[in-house]
């Protein structure tokens, strides 16, 4: 089974950092709309990179501690039909890139105007790890704080929620760290 192990780091984005990321060489980037369904744990994704489109159904659930994960490609018929009987939503634009073992992910929270309201970096990490790396020199002077492992404030599904996620940077911000 695919298991899902990450650490999520929270980002200061200056409208600069996108930018950089896009003109990092060996960074690829999308564009992901996605929703959730009114199941627990399904979600659906349009993934737009490098001129091509394809879309996915993704199965999530946390079996013994561990998040379980299944996604495959299914039609654009397939996704508009989901579509309709979505929950909550989202867009962001993503960058990647590979470190040694270690699979990066830069998440921007979009508005619809495409502006961004909150910016995290995911690692993934391979299943028996435990400490995440360090966070790549390109993210330096942008690390706010690091999601403690599983929070559930920090998963896409709660910051599709504008308000939660400005509110819940605006509380990062201030503190300093996460509470």
């Amino acid at each position: 089974m695919p298991i899902e192990n990450e650490r999520k780091f929270v980002l200061d984005d200056d409208g600069r950092l996108e930018q950089h990321l896009a003109q990092t060489p060996g960074v690829t980037s999308s564009l992901l709309r996605q929703a959730y369904l009114d199941v627990s744990g399904l979600r659906i994704r349009s993934i737009e990179a490098a001129g091509a489109k394809r879309h996915v159904f993704t199965y999530k659930r946390l079996i013994d501690g561990q998040v379980v994960e299944i996604e495959t490609d299914i039609s654009a018929a397939d996704f508009e039909r989901l579509w309709s009987q979505r929950r909550e939503t989202l867009q962001k634009a993503r960058y990647s890139w590979n470190d040694d073992r270690f699979h990066w992910d830069v998440d921007f929270f979009k508005t619809e105007d495409g502006r961004t309201y909150f910016a995290q970096a995911e690692v993934e990490m391979p299943e028996h790890d435990r400490e995440p790396p360090p966070p790549p020199p390109r993210l330096a002077g942008h690390l706010l704080a690091m999601a403690p492992a599983g929070d559930p404030r920090f998963t896409s599904k709660r910051l599709a929620d504008r308000v939660h996620a400005e509110k819940l940077l605006a509380d990062i911000r201030s503190k300093g760290r996460i509470e």
